[in-house]
């Protein structure tokens, strides 16, 4: 049996070879593209590496804030729900603090160098 690469390693092999090799040879709109590509397959790592956590930590605060188990689809569609039917708002123990760490694991995939984020974090910007 041969040992194949994960998923995550054919993208950072394909990542790392525009950036490294493929860039500094291309000028101008394919230059370009290929910086668009090189940032595109970076979100799709970072989804593999941290999606499956980050999942799990938010279907755990649905879970406690909603008060009952579920699937993470279901339970964010009951909070958007509970939200509209102003059941739920801001002054819900536990919502903003939910809010701010999703959007926080959002960002965390999306876009980790943005400034915000990085104060946020405490990162140093």
């Amino acid at each position: 049996m041969q040992d194949q690469p994960t998923a995550l390693e054919l993208l950072q092999a394909v990542r790392s070879f525009l950036q490294d090799q493929a860039i500094p040879r291309l000028e101008g709109r394919a230059a370009f593209h290929a910086r668009i590509a090189v940032n595109a397959l970076a979100i799709v790592e970072r989804g593999l590496e941290l999606g499956p956590a980050q999942s799990t930590a938010e279907q755990e605060r649905l879970e406690a804030l909603l008060g009952r188990p579920g699937s993470l689809d279901e339970l964010n569609r009951e909070l958007c729900s509970r939200i509209r039917a102003g059941e739920v708002d801001l002054d819900t123990p536990g919502l903003a603090e939910h809010l701010r760490e999703t959007t926080l694991a959002k960002l965390a995939v999306d876009q980790p160098r943005y400034a915000a984020y990085r104060r946020a974090t405490g990162e140093p910007e």
